[in-house]
């Protein structure tokens, strides 16, 4: 096989095979080794029609590409487990190039797609209440103070302190509520993610058993360093806030992981913890703002890391396995091939 080639397979960031005119697979990239969970070496001969059915579907579908028609097949099942797929196929010189998706990652991308329209919905709401709000509570604050000094009288002091604190109050959210919208300084650095991680991991509660597995060969990520600090924040106190008494931090280079408009290196990041579970009915519409299982929680910190990844050209999830939460975030090591978009 041609570098082109095999270039072609990894670059596809969805399980890939190629087959021959009898649906024989002669080749596949990591994805579909790790979907399969079977070794390249293994699925290698294999039939597609031992693997996927039903076998007349998939036989109708060979037919057709050897044709020359580009397919997009949704009635597909894996016959081990029976999930469903469907199957994008095309001609590749006397075989086939496919394309496998799970329904389930379909649905993954539509959660996503609804998610991200929510943040910039919110965005646009967050710019219109700060030109509307924040110059009167300056104008306000500024004429409490005023009073202050003018009237030396308790119930006015106390009346006016009252009033400063639910100033400041306002300001503070409406501050927080500023930080999903769209950041016109997006200028990267090189940032030692690491030393990051060691910066926002403390100070430790005493009741907190913190474990740091960070991979030293990984190299400096570009990023902006705030806005990462900031999402780094929200995660470690998201981890101290839900009761935690473990809590793992762990840094790898994902080498079977692919972001849209890069091609080079990722990172992952995970931040696992054993606090308070979370509630099932909002797992999946965590990262949507006000969304939040904390009595006194805003519901912004995690919404405001999933707009730092989206600058970034990354992305944030949540997992939870045996009583336990690890939200998983993967960011570019090196700078986007193609400018961030701005929403």
């Amino acid at each position: 096989m041609s570098s082109d080639a095999v270039c072609a397979l990894s670059d596809v960031p969805l399980p890939l095979f190629r087959v021959d005119g009898e649906g024989v697979i002669r080749d596949c990239n990591v994805l579909a080794e790790e979907d399969m969970g079977c070794s390249h070496k293994r699925l290698r001969q294999k039939r597609l029609d031992a693997l996927f059915g039903p076998q007349d579907s998939i036989a109708a579908l060979l037919k057709r590409v050897a044709g020359a028609e580009l397919i997009s097949d949704g009635g597909i099942v894996r016959l081990d487990d029976h999930a469903p797929y469907t199957i994008h196929a095309g001609p590749d010189g006397d075989g086939a190039l496919l394309i496998m998706v799970r329904e389930a990652q379909r649905s993954e991308a539509q959660r996503l797609h609804r998610r991200y329209a929510m943040a910039d919905a919110v965005a646009r709401i967050a710019l219109e209440l700060a030109h509307e709000v924040k110059n009167p509570l300056t104008s306000l604050r500024g004429a409490t103070q005023w009073m202050m000094e003018q009237v030396d009288h308790p119930v006015v002091n106390e009346t006016a302190t009252h009033l400063l604190h639910e100033v400041d109050r306002i300001r503070e959210r409406i501050d927080a509520l500023l930080q999903l919208a769209p950041r016109a300084d997006i200028s990267m650095t090189k940032v030692n993610i690491h030393r990051m991680i060691s910066d926002v991991c403390r100070p430790v509660p005493e009741r907190v058993k913190l474990s740091l597995m960070l991979d030293p060969s990984l190299p400096e990520i570009v990023a902006h360093e705030a806005r990462l600090r900031q999402a780094l924040e929200n995660l470690w106190h998201n981890a101290i806030e839900s009761h935690a008494g473990n809590i793992e931090v762990q840094t790898r280079l994902a080498t079977a992981f692919a972001l849209p408009n890069y091609n080079g290196p990722i990172l992952q990041l995970s931040i696992t913890s054993d606090g308070d579970p979370i509630p099932e009915a909002i797992r999946h519409h965590l990262f949507e703002p006000y969304v939040t299982a904390k009595p006194s929680g805003s519901g912004l910190g995690l919404a405001i890391v999933q707009r730092v990844m989206q600058e970034h050209g990354g992305h944030v999830r949540l997992f939870t396995e045996h009583q336990r939460a690890r939200f998983v975030i993967h960011l570019p090591v090196l700078r986007r091939q193609q400018p961030i978009p701005r929403p």
